[in-house]
């Protein structure tokens, strides 16, 4: 019986990392596309990318295996695994942003994060708070109207500009080509209605 259950084990551990080694792939390959291409942030929140990327196709991937990497820590981890944390990487910048519990979560993902390699810098978003069903769906419409303004925007839908909300205050991550840009984008989302504040991350391309 002993050796039947270790078998079962041993198979669910080898497919766990099997599982674990595809998600990594999917969240490396899964960078911007172009145009009018919408794509789901790859997290529990409500993150989504707009439009192409003035990035290079090398900086993206880089980006993109960081952003993989900080999320499978913060997974593995036995004091973030819990947690609802959205990952954004630009040009070596990572953002976090969502609900956590405490003080020793939100230092815990910001130490996670800074410890994986190619990381300039970390963003921290994190809120003390709790978020109920309703907050929830309140924050899923809001990212939506602000994605469906920034592409309506001719100046803008062609932007990857990642767009997280959480208890009402948008955080805006991507690069941009202009000022001008940079606060048409913010403008939209101070528009929308319910929107609380917004955090701007958005960078000028050099």
């Amino acid at each position: 019986m002993n050796k039947y259950f270790n078998s079962i084990i041993g198979k669910f551990q080898e497919n766990l990392k099997i599982f674990r080694l595809l998600f990594f792939l999917i969240l490396v390959l899964n960078i911007s596309g172009c145009g009018w291409l919408i794509i789901g942030g790859g997290t529990a929140y409500e993150g989504y990318k707009v439009g192409s990327d003035p990035r290079s196709i090398g900086t993206q991937i880089d980006d993109a295996t960081i952003t993989a990497k900080v999320k499978l820590k913060l997974i593995e981890d036995p004091i973030t695994k819990a947690r609802k944390i959205d990952v954004d990487t630009v040009n070596g910048v990572v953002t976090l942003t969502g609900v956590v519990e405490s003080e020793k979560e939100i230092k815990r993902a910001i130490e996670i994060a800074r410890n994986v390699e190619g990381v300039k810098k970390v963003v921290n978003n994190l809120r003390i708070e709790k978020r109920g069903i309703t907050s929830y769906l309140s924050d899923k419409e809001i990212t939506t109207k602000v994605k469906l303004k920034l592409i309506e925007d001719p100046d803008l839908k062609a932007l990857s500009i990642d767009v997280d909300t959480v208890n009402g205050v948008v955080t805006l991550t991507g690069v941009v080509e202009s000022e001008y840009q940079k606060k048409k984008a913010i403008e939209h989302a101070k528009s929308v209605s319910g929107v609380v504040k917004v955090i701007d991350n958005l960078q000028i391309k050099k």
